[in-house]
């Protein structure tokens, strides 16, 4: 019975964690609820530690990603409930981590406070960790997310997401623990409380350091298609789609501009011989536009791209800059192994591309170095901070190019602008999102959006965006070591209770 309520009260705490990754104002509650799943664990066999934190995992989770219901059944055509169950399978899988995590807390933990709340948070970045990662990584709803708006936020340029996640494990964690392991209770409450509003106000206070400083400015033309998933590959709509998406391409007054992910949702070999070359030749003069396109071929395999057209372009071997999308999607953009079957159940198109480069070189625009991204891909700052190895070649800004209709009208349009203020703060570079259905912004190098369109609306957006140079530590540390000083980190401060346990 015991056990019964103990996964029904991680489930809550699960399902209110998730809050704060859409609703950033409360980043208070994501550290509460963190304080709350340590306090269950601190108290727990392994064993049942492991429920408590597959039980939290699974609630988090299947609360922030419900929304890929509706890409699998509105869209994909799968059944609700197989919809259902495999959204609840994916969450009971990814927080198989968070399980372990909780388990090797309650196997490790030395009844002393500092050293546990270190080691909780060592195991809470463990498991973050593994779900970014392995199979190709799932790092949506990270918990660092939470405190976009919050003074955490000042330590992303040191550490980033992951990072402020294990702060944020160490805080709650110190909370609890010092409660449960003082000799008295209310000295430990003090100690606590005191600590954690400590380290939080001092943040708070703290100015964030400029790392980078500013380049030039460039005039910006953002379109936002807006067109429904099930009406994006239609026979009937199509027409529409790429005369709006031509039209706007051509009355663009920006040095830049952007149309989303597969605004042209065609492979060269289905467009209509007309469509590309008057667009080819506007460009070349004195404008520069990145356009979402497919490239490739159903016989030779095709690539989710970003096509680059300006007057500098032509020098290129295919007469445009390319990038093609690195890190893709399971299920969306390439099926796994073993999973065949699964796909074949919906009906994507489209469904099976090519991996890109993981280093590409950046699209030259006025002096700026503009480094595209396609929609999923701007979760992974370490493989974004890749491209900052050479400073000559360093982005100036990103752009983010998505396409996220296939989720509705749902939190998965805040969510994911909250993933890309993120790597603008990690980074301070700005990150420019041209989307179909939203949320498409213009946000600066500190992470406030400076312009944007209402979401779910065809609309265009005219800006300006001020480029920026120089390196954040968490740039410099991800682009030669990614991921790897975090998990030394993490297993340093497991290894720290190793001599205590001796000593015991």
């Amino acid at each position: 019975m015991l056990l019964g309520l103990d996964v029904l009260l991680a489930l809550v705490l699960g399902g209110l964690h998730s809050l704060p990754m859409s609703y950033p104002a409360i980043w208070w509650l994501q550290i509460v609820c963190v304080a709350g799943l340590a306090w269950q664990v601190s108290r727990a066999t392994p064993w049942r530690a492991a429920w408590v934190g597959l039980s939290f995992g699974t609630a988090w989770l299947a609360a922030s990603v419900w929304w890929l219901y509706i890409s699998m059944h509105l869209y994909g055509g799968l059944s609700s409930t197989l919809a259902v169950l495999a959204v609840v399978a994916l969450s009971l899988f990814l927080s198989l981590y968070l399980a372990l995590a909780m388990a090797l807390f309650s196997r490790l933990r030395r009844h002393r406070p500092l050293i546990d709340a270190l080691l909780f948070a060592a195991c809470w970045l463990l498991a973050e960790l593994a779900r970014g990662v392995v199979f190709t990584g799932f790092p949506w709803a990270a918990s660092g997310y939470a405190h976009i708006d919050g003074p955490l936020a000042n330590l992303a340029p040191w550490i980033g997401v992951y990072g402020i996640g294990f702060v944020c494990a160490a805080l709650g964690a110190g909370l609890v623990l010092g409660m449960r392991d003082v000799g008295q209770r209310s000295s430990g409450a003090v100690l606590g409380f005191g600590a954690s509003a400590t380290v939080l106000i001092a943040l708070a206070l703290i100015k964030p350091v400029p790392f980078t400083r500013p380049t030039s400015t460039l005039t910006l033309t953002l379109l936002q298609s807006n067109v429904p998933q099930d009406q994006k590959f239609s026979e009937q709509y199509l027409p529409q789609t790429l005369l709006w998406a031509q039209q706007q391409l051509l009355a663009a007054k920006g040095d830049l501009v952007l149309g989303p992910e597969t605004i042209v949702p065609l492979l060269p070999e289905q467009m209509p011989t007309d469509y590309w070359k008057p667009l080819a030749l506007h460009f070349q003069r004195d404008q520069a536009a990145l356009i979402g396109r497919p490239l490739g071929s159903f016989e030779a395999g095709y690539t989710n791209s970003v096509v680059g057209v300006s007057r500098d372009t032509v020098k290129w071997p295919e007469g445009y800059y390319r990038y093609d999308k690195y890190h893709l999607v399971p299920f969306g953009e390439f099926i796994p192994t073993g999973f065949r079957w699964f796909t074949d159940l919906m009906r994507i198109p489209l469904g099976d591309f090519s991996r890109g480069m993981r280093v590409p070189p950046s699209f030259s625009v006025k002096g700026e170095r503009v480094a595209p991204n396609i929609c999923y891909e701007d979760l992974f700052g370490e493989e974004l901070a890749a491209r900052f190895v050479d400073m000559n070649e360093a982005p100036t800004i990103f752009a983010n190019l998505s396409n996220i209709g296939w989720f509705g009208d749902t939190i998965a349009v805040k969510q994911h602008l909250i993933i890309s203020r993120m790597r603008s703060l990690e980074f301070q570079r700005p990150m420019l999102r041209a989307t179909n259905t939203g949320a498409t912004v213009v946000i600066d190098h500190l992470g406030v959006v400076t312009h944007s369109l209402k979401p779910f609306t065809q609309g265009v957006l005219d800006a300006k965006v001020e480029g920026r140079q120089g390196l954040t530590p968490f740039a410099w540390w991800a682009s030669r070591f990614s991921l790897w000083p975090l998990l030394v980190l993490a297993g340093a401060l497991m290894l720290l209770t190793l001599p205590l346990r001796r000593r015991e």
